[in-house]
């Protein structure tokens, strides 16, 4: 049954959006979900539900993903925003161009089974921001908690009849308060970077939207104290779409792409080296080995997640 809100009286605005290529528009789309639980995106009956807050205020979408046409309404003072940024949440500037597939079976192999991969873009850069940093140094199962924790509580409740209750993030992260952000999970240096960020929002914002290239827009986020490659590479891809971005300072990427391409784990010296003949597509290589289905085989129990909050 779906959940009401104070607008879900209000009619949505409605669009159609038709890709000009096979899109896998729902797996462009998920990858923006943070975790199973996220109270700012979820699937129900085929349709993908977002919460966001974009520049021209609250949203919910409703995308129903079609193999040929992409169906959307859109509630809230930012809907008409939701929809015209669709497009490029499925990917629509996501071009392979002249990408040299061939260079590894296994990349030319999913790359010929997998025509329709495309990397999405938010266009939402201190969301995406704020949701690198917390993921950083910690397992996903406390990051996703951690973000559900706090949206669900100092989020704006999503305007629209969403399928549950669903929050859009936080309109001011200053306003959260320091015990908060221990109850959540997160360590102080993260919600020190988070706060101090917040800011700086508006000129951030602007600085990474004017940047042209990866290289430009690393320069704005690593110039903020608690960012570094890692957290700055995870932005780009989830704001951008970035195809070059590449999460150095994450072993798992690197063990992963290591195995699919040698056999073998490598450092982050050993991936740059093999993602190196595909300077300027590395991403795409790297979600080309996760929808190969090679995984390497695990070495060792699961890690734990430690909760180091008071009880």
């Amino acid at each position: 049954m779906p959940h009401p809100s104070p607008s879900s009286h209000l009619k949505p605005l409605e669009a159609e959006y038709r890709p000009k290529v096979l899109t896998d528009v729902a797996g462009a789309i998920r990858y923006q979900q943070r975790g199973a639980h996220d109270p700012s995106q979820t699937t129900a009956d085929g349709v993908i539900w977002r919460a966001t807050r974009t520049p021209e205020g609250l949203a919910t979408i409703a995308i129903r993903p079609g193999l040929r046409t992409v169906r959307a309404a859109a509630w809230g003072p930012g809907a008409a925003w939701t929809l015209d940024q669709l497009p490029r949440l499925c990917g629509a500037d996501d071009d392979p161009g002249d990408f040299d597939a061939s260079r590894h079976p296994l990349i030319a192999a999913t790359h010929h089974r997998r025509p329709d991969l495309r990397i999405g873009a938010t266009d939402l850069v201190f969301d995406a921001l704020v949701s690198s940093v917390f993921e950083q140094k910690v397992t996903g199962l406390q990051a996703f908690g951690a973000w559900r924790w706090i949206l669900t509580r100092y989020g704006d409740a999503a305007p629209g009849p969403t399928p549950r209750q669903m929050y859009a993030p936080p309109a001011d992260w200053r306003m959260i308060p320091s015990w908060s952000w221990h109850r959540a999970g997160l360590e102080p240096p993260q919600s020190r970077t988070i706060v101090d960020a917040a800011r700086r929002r508006a000129s951030i914002e602007r600085a990474a939207a004017a940047a042209t290239t990866g290289d430009d827009r690393d320069r704005v986020f690593t110039s903020l104290p608690g960012v570094g490659v890692w957290t700055s590479s995870e932005t780009r891809i989830r704001a951008f779409g970035d195809p070059d971005a590449v999460s150095f300072g994450d072993y798992h990427v690197a063990h992963q792409v290591g195995y699919a391409l040698t056999g073998s784990r490598v450092d982050d010296d050993g991936m740059r080296e093999l993602l190196e003949p595909w300077k300027g597509q590395r991403q795409r290589v790297i979600r080309l080995i996760g929808a190969s289905g090679v995984i390497e085989p695990r070495r060792g129990p699961r890690l734990a997640p430690e909760d180091h909050r008071g009880r």
